[in-house]
């Protein structure tokens, strides 16, 4: 558990950055949303940055994330959530608490002004709380598509995968395609995590067991028919105190190469918040 209090004064001590591979186990769809389709096309693109080519957005690593944290936690119940958006058909929930320690809140942020609770009455907060936790952008490395897996799709850098959805009152098979990029593709993911007080050391065990949980869940949609299984590796660990950015003092690189496992056995030892020094 967090010791953080609300009285607890918030100034940059360092960023800690996370950065590695995302590789694709089975096939990955983030989808693009409903637009124009092309006579041949996948009823569901995946999203592609300007140049077409295929990317994980920040926002959906992000989001997988909290949720995974949200679940092993407990707080995934209607006395933890809020309404972000309410609006039917779409509605969107999230974790939201005034406790000081609330890792949650202290990682994704937290917003001042009136909550719509799931259950329980309206939540008015006047407090913010400054994310730690930034993600970006996932891009696709490019040579991780080879050319033998490129024999077997029509796209150079992606696959259709034809999917049925059957009617059960009538047993009529709905037929649909999902784009997807292909397992053994390869994402380049960065993720810094701000140390504004001693006490956001202890947030890394957190992030990490959410990148964890997130190896033994699914990224992205169809979760549930095979899609999105993903590892991670070759990662990386640095520290950047704020005297790297004030003075040019040099980075501490905690461990490079590794697995999500090693990288939970580090940040995890009782010696790991010295290593963050000043």
């Amino acid at each position: 558990m967090s010791s953080h209090t609300a009285q607890t004064e918030l100034k940059l001590i360092g960023k800690l950055i996370v950065e590695g591979d995302i590789v694709c186990q089975t096939g990955l769809h983030i989808g693009a949303g409903k637009g124009s389709l092309e006579i041949g096309g996948a009823d569901n693109p995946v999203v592609k940055d300007a140049f077409g080519l295929p990317y994980i957005p920040g926002s959906s690593l992000r989001g997988k994330l909290r949720s995974l944290l949200e679940q092993s936690s407990g707080l995934a119940v209607p006395s933890e959530l809020v309404y972000v958006s309410k609006r039917r058909g779409q509605e969107v929930r999230i974790h939201q608490s005034e406790r000081p320690d609330d890792e949650i809140c202290l990682l994704f942020g937290r917003n001042p002004g009136r909550m719509e609770r799931v259950a329980g009455d309206a939540q008015e907060s006047s407090a913010a709380t400054p994310a730690r936790l930034t993600v970006y952008d996932a891009p696709l490395i490019a040579e991780s598509i080879t050319a033998q897996m490129r024999e077997n799709m029509d796209d150079e850098l992606t696959e259709v995968k034809s999917e049925n959805a059957i009617d059960r009152i009538t047993s009529q098979a709905n037929p649909r395609t999902l784009e997807r990029v292909p397992a053994g593709a390869r994402f380049h993911f960065r993720i810094v995590l701000d140390v504004l007080c001693a006490e956001d050391r202890e947030l890394l065990p957190r992030l990490i067991e959410g990148l964890r949980l997130l190896e033994d869940d699914s990224l992205g949609g169809g979760g549930s028919r095979g899609n999105g299984r993903v590892a991670l590796s070759s990662v990386k660990l640095t520290w950047r105190s704020r005297g790297f950015y004030a003075s040019g003092a040099a980075e501490q690189e905690l461990l490079t190469g590794a697995d999500s496992a090693a990288v939970q056995s580090l940040v995890t030892a009782a010696d790991f918040a010295e290593k963050l020094a000043e």
